[in-house]
This record gives structure tokens, sequence and C-alpha cells, in this order.
């Protein structure tokens, strides 16, 4: 029988896997103030360090290499503390590659939930 979460309840990412709640992206073709350039992924990216709720904009380049689901749909990313075992414990469909570093002692991994993407992040705690 499949559990049913109730309204009260939070998801099973957070109450029983301890993912933490990351940021929320969303992509955009409208360019803001003080862009962060990725150059390795083609992309923009902006407000994630002055949005109170975690809100980052991602705006594309027309030849930019992130899956496309990515670059059109809106994706919620969550902090893991293991990113090798919650991909290897869980029956995720992974988007690219696994360890998109967009910077310095962070990995990512992007998976697909019923169309949606999600980011998955792991910090290097010793960076």
């Amino acid at each position: 029988m499949q559990y049913i979460r109730q309204d009260n309840e939070m998801p099973k990412a957070i109450d029983r896997w301890g993912w933490k709640y990351h940021h929320l992206g969303v992509p955009t073709s409208i360019k803001f103030p003080n862009e962060k350039y990725l150059p390795q992924f083609k992309f923009y990216v902006s407000g994630f360090e002055s949005s109170p709720f975690g809100i980052e904009w991602m705006r594309f380049e027309a030849d930019s290499t992130i899956h496309k689901l990515i670059q059109t749909v809106p994706h919620i990313a969550f902090e893991v503390e293991n990113l090798d075992y919650e991909l290897s414990t869980r029956d995720f469909k992974i988007l690219g590659t696994v360890s998109n570093s967009p910077s310095d002692g962070v990995r990512v991994a992007m998976i697909e939930h019923n169309g949606a993407p999600v980011e998955l992040i792991e910090f290097d705690k010793n960076k």
C-alpha cells in the first residue's frame, strides 16, 4: 500500500530522507542586474544572494549544454549530505552528468520527478 502524505506533513525528502531546501531555480529570458555568468554551462544566474526565499533566476544562452527541461521548467534544489548515496539508493532518472560543479567544493546532480527537474547539491564542508 502506498503511503499518502497528509496536508500538514513535510515531504518525504525532508521529513524522512533529511534533505534541506536550498533554492528554487526559475528559467527566464529577462536580464537581471548583477547576473553571474557560468561559462562552463553558458548561462547566467542572479537573485540567489538577495532573495529571502532562495529564488534564483537562470538565463540561458542559445547554445547552453544544460538539459532542455532545466532551461524551461523551474526546479527545486535540496542540499544532501552524500550525493553518491542518494543517487545509488533511490530510483531516480538522472538528467545529464553527475557532479557538474558550478563552483569549487560543490557537486550537483539533476534528476527528473514526474516531468519536473530536481537538483541535489552536496557541499564539501572543508571548503
